[in-house]
Formats: structure tokens, sequence, C-alpha cells
């Protein structure tokens, strides 16, 4: 019963409130709705599964090539806006910034795993972005700028990826050692632990020089 009560006092406390919401929020598979909505296919059962904007990208090139490219930002903006929404609620009410990257944390989590889709979901990179974005903006910037730049010269969406994540948080080392408010890099490194498992198919492919690029 004691145990029972404290995880009770737990889920209806305005922190695990928050918590679940950004698990929940961060799980939405938007990826895989606009496919339907906009291009009546199902991205889960098309090419990597993914329901991430390259996915959808290479999905919707197929059957509406008119509209991949729209789709694809959609996606992405709407997988870094459900973390950032969540966040900027989450400070309107108080949260403590310990809470706060909690929250961040949880909803990139959602994203990877989201308890819509059994559990599985996307790479992280799009809600990784958005939510670090919001406390630490510059890192934010240059992953991107390292994102778009491998991006458009290699054409390998995971590499551009994994390269962008890893510059982003390795810049916090040098431009925050100290966190603001926390005084920890661990929320960033738990970060990239999770989008570096979520490519273990992309990274084994990187090695055998078979992963796709995207044209």
């Amino acid at each position: 019963m004691v145990v029972l009560t404290i995880v009770i006092d737990f889920f209806t406390s305005i922190n695990g409130i928050f918590y679940v919401l950004a698990y929940l929020v961060g799980g939405i598979p938007f990826g895989l709705l606009y496919g339907k909505i906009f291009g009546g296919i199902n991205i889960l059962k098309i090419g990597s599964g993914s329901i991430g904007a390259t996915n959808v990208l290479r999905a919707l090139k197929e059957k509406k090539p008119e509209i991949a490219k729209k789709v694809a930002f959609l996606t992405i903006l709407s997988d870094a806006l459900k973390g950032i929404l969540v966040l900027l609620f989450a400070k309107s009410m108080g949260l403590t910034y310990e809470a706060q990257w909690m929250i961040a944390f949880l909803a990139v989590i959602g994203h990877c795993f989201s308890p819509f889709l059994k559990f599985e979901g996307g790479k992280g990179v799009a809600t990784s972005v958005g939510v670090i974005g919001v406390f630490l903006p510059l890192e934010a910037i240059l992953g991107l700028i390292v994102w778009f730049l491998i991006g458009k010269f290699l054409k390998i969406s995971s590499l551009a990826s994994l390269f962008g994540v890893l510059f982003g948080v390795g810049m916090s080392f040098i431009l925050h050692p100290d966190i603001p408010y926390i005084h920890t890099h661990t929320p960033l490194v738990l970060i990239t632990i999770v989008i570096f498992y979520k490519h273990i198919p992309n990274i084994v492919r990187l090695i055998q020089k078979k992963e796709q690029k995207v044209i």
C-alpha cells in the first residue's frame, strides 16, 4: 500500500503529470498521420518503416512528388514543436529546470518509443533539436548547420543527423561547460545515446556502405 500511495502521489503531482504529458505528446507519430492524410499511405510499411521526415519524403516521392518535400518539412516542424510546446507550458507553470530537462528527455523517449506504435517510433533527431533549442539555442543552431551541410553535400540523412547531434552536443561542453541551473550534461548525453541507439541499423549500413542516399 505504501508503494502504491507513493506511485499515485507521484503521478498526480504537477511534475508527474507533465512527465506523462511529455511522453504522450512526444509519442504522437506525425509522420504516420501526415502520410495517411496527404498521401493515403502507411509509411510504417514503406521504406525503412520509420515515422521520420526522411521516410515520409521517400514514401511520398513515389506517390505524390509535388508535395513530398512540403510534407517532410511539416513532419520535421511538428516533431520539433511537440517537445517545445510541452516545455513552454511547463515553464509557464513554474516547474524547476531539473523537471524541464526531464520533460525534454521524456519527449524524445516518447518519439522514439511511442505508446501509440507499440513502443516503436522515429529516430528522435527533430524532437531533440527542438527541446535542446529551448535551453541551448546556439548549440541547436550549430547542430542544424552541420546537419544541413552534410545532408546537402553527402545526401545521407542518417550521417547528417548523427554528426549534427554529435556536433551540437559536443559544442555544449565548450560553450556551456557548466549547463545553466542543472550543472550537468547528463540529459544531453542520454539524449545522444538514445539517438545513436535508434540509428544502429543505419550505422551498420553506413559501415557496410549500403546506406541509401536522399535524392
